[in-house]
Formats: C-alpha cells, structure tokens, sequence
C-alpha cells in the first residue's frame, strides 16, 4: 500500500449494533476457539520452563484459576524436550488444560515442542528475520526473495503441525518487527499486519488452516488501530481465522488492568476477538480475573452476577456503600443475575432499567424492592431488606446455592 493510500475501514458489521465477528474454529487441544465458542482466557507461566514441578504447580494454579489455555516459553531446544516431563506432571495431577509453546528464535525448539502441546506460538519478526536496525531499499524482485526465504524455513513446522493436527499462533509484537518490513513498510498498523500475513499466507499455500492470529503492542492506541487493520485485510482475503487479543507489557496494577481494559475492550465492542490475555507484572493468577470481569463489562461472558450502583448523593438515606459490600457478599456466586442498588428514585428505576431485581432507596431509612422496572414491595426497613431482596430471587427460580 502506496504512502497516503487510505487504509480500509471495514473492521466491524455495524459500528451501532454488536456483532461478533465470525470466524471458524480452530481446536487447542479440546477446547475451542472461535465460532459460537466463549471468548477463551489465557494466561502464561513466568517460572522457568526447565523447573518442571514450579512449572507444573503454577499451570495448575491457573486452571484452577479459571484459565483455559496456558502458554510457556521455549527459548531453546532444552525446555521444548522438558515440555514432555511438564506434560507428564500435569496428567499425573488430572490436569488436562492446552498448553502453548511460545517460540521466538528457533525453529528446532518449534518442531520438538510441537510433539508434548497443542499449540505452538510463533513471532514471524523473529523466526526467520534478524533485527539489527540496518536500512535498507529492497527491489521488488528482492522482497519475492525474501518470502521465498521465509517459506522455506516456516513450511516444514506448518507441515509438522498439519500432521499432527496442533493449532498455530501467528502473534506479532510491536517491539520485534523486523528490519525487513520495518523497511518495506514502516512502523505501521500495514508493517504489522503484512508480518502476521505473509506467514498466513505460507500456511493456507500448504492447505493448513489451524491458526489463531494476533497483533499485540504495549499501546492500546497502537494495538486497537493494528488489530482492526488486520481484520479489514482479512476480510478483503476472504480469511476467517480467529484472534487473540492482548495488550502486551501492559504493566502493574491499575494501570496495567486500565491499559488491558481499554485496548482488549475496545476490540470485544467491535466484534472482535476469540481468546483473550490480560498480561500483568504479577502473579499469572491474577490475571485471570480481571480477563473475566473484562469479558462480562463488555457483555460477551458472563461468570458471575453483574451488579449496577449509583455513587450516591445527598438524596441517598441510607449507606449506599454498605450496602452494595453485603449484597455482593451474598449474591456474586449467581451466574447471569443482574442486580441494582440505587440510592434513592430519582436514579432507581430509570438507570436500573435492564437489572433483574432493584434495591431502591424510598425514604429516610427505607427501600423499595423491584423485579425488573416493577415495584413489588415499598418502605421495607434497611435492616430487613437485604433478606427480602434474597426471597425474591429465590422465588424468580434464579438463586443457587454456593
């Protein structure tokens, strides 16, 4: 694409309305991603792949956890071969959850470790490129032999996985474009989708269609704008493959949960995306709740209850805050239950229109109980509502027991 070309906007089915994106299915093991599946959460391992029982005991951490897919690095030969005694650890255990390789620099690591998982991830600026910043004009004819290049190093693991019926990531890193399209392309959303693309490509020439693509950046501006790219070119290539989302070093805390939300939730707004990774400087654990919270803001997985408050104000008679702690104490474990605590009718049935049930203050003290938009019990005392609100959810058929 020539410099000041427009690039193609075409990312969703209709900005106005939700529409997933569709997709085929690409099975990591036994579970799947894409098509009508849930939006998959994965995390990774940070302890080291040759210390087969922390490795063992954290992958087991994270499935326990709520984590469906679990990636591990592989950065050389050594830990793709003890990817075997991990394997093993975790059918000794009964954990059965897909495991990804995660490979960078060494196709040899790639083959061996494409026998003990059920995924194999590759960064194509790393595969087969070098990144030494040197600057470059190549002739057309030059990048045709670059390409040719790249698919004589890449097509033997695509046969290899082929074979043995396991899935590939195609996962692009905004920090390891290479010198070959940092060159062609530039630093670009087009320099990030052609590195993912130009292995596509290899893959669908050999009849293998197994893949999950992604485009990550420590930007979510970066990583928002990319990925909707990619998704335009694949839909002018008529190519339906999955995507996971992430936004990459994403960081600690707040921020990094702030960073993750805006770039991956942008994308799941549109339409788009099938496996997700909040990527935090903590303990892998933690990041499969926020991934859950995440998918369920945005409406397109839903764990646990999902509760609407107001912040408060002068109007409100009773403690608001107080009261909201006690009725999620009680009622989060409920899947799919909407609940309202509003602090009084001005903001009640108006801003909880779409709850289930509704705690409203009516008064100094009091509250009004709701089932939908309807008022079904008023002026019911503070210290007696809280159990009242439980009835009537039992009542609905909707209460289970912890």
């Amino acid at each position: 694409m020539k410099a000041g070309a427009k690039y193609p906007t075409k990312f969703c089915a209709d900005p106005y309305h939700y529409t997933r994106r569709p997709t085929r299915v690409v099975m990591v093991g036994e579970v799947g991603v894409g098509g009508v599946n849930p939006v998959r959460i994965q995390s990774m391992t940070t302890v080291s792949t040759m210390d087969t029982e922390a490795t063992v005991a954290q992958i087991i951490r994270l499935a326990e956890a709520g984590c469906e897919i679990v990636r591990v690095t592989v950065p050389t030969v050594k830990e793709a071969q003890n990817l075997e005694n991990i394997r093993t650890g975790l059918i000794q255990k009964g954990c059965r959850v897909p495991l990804v390789a995660d490979i960078h620099f060494r196709p040899d690591a790639a083959h061996l470790a494409a026998e003990f998982v059920e995924k194999v991830r590759i960064n194509p600026g790393n595969y087969s490129d070098s990144k030494a910043f040197r600057k470059r004009d190549y002739s057309d004819s030059e990048y045709r032999d670059e390409l040719k290049r790249i698919e004589e190093r890449f097509t033997p693991l695509v046969l290899k996985l082929k074979t043995l019926q396991k899935a590939l990531r195609i996962g692009t890193n905004h920090g390891s474009l290479s010198d070959r399209i940092l060159n062609r392309y530039g630093d670009t959303p087009l320099g990030m989708t052609e590195s993912v693309l130009e292995f596509v490509r290899v893959c669908r020439k050999n009849k293998y269609h197994d893949m999950v693509l992604s485009i990550k950046a420590s930007s979510p501006r970066v990583m928002v704008a990319a990925n909707r790219f990619l998704v335009s070119r694949m839909a002018e290539e008529d190519m339906d493959y999955p995507l996971h989302l992430g936004v990459t070093e994403a960081g600690l805390g707040d921020e990094g949960r702030l960073k993750s939300a805006i770039g991956i939730g942008s994308l799941l707004q549109d339409g788009i995306g099938d496996t997700i990774r909040v990527s935090l400087t903590e303990e892998p654990e933690k990041e499969i709740p926020v991934a859950r919270d995440l998918l369920q803001a945005c409406g397109v997985r839903i764990t646990k209850a999902e509760f609407i408050s107001c912040p408060s104000c002068g109007r409100t008679l009773f403690d608001i805050q107080d009261a909201v702690s006690r009725i999620k104490a009680r009622t989060s474990h409920l899947k799919g239950v909407k609940i309202a605590v509003m602090g009084c009718i001005v903001n009640g049935p108006g801003e909880m229109a779409d709850a289930d049930f509704g705690f409203v203050g009516g008064g100094p003290g009091k509250i009004n109980l709701y089932v939908g938009q309807k008022c079904v019990q008023k002026s019911i005392p503070v210290s007696e509502a809280e159990d009242r609100l439980i009835g009537l959810i039992k009542s609905s058929g909707k209460w289970i027991e912890l």
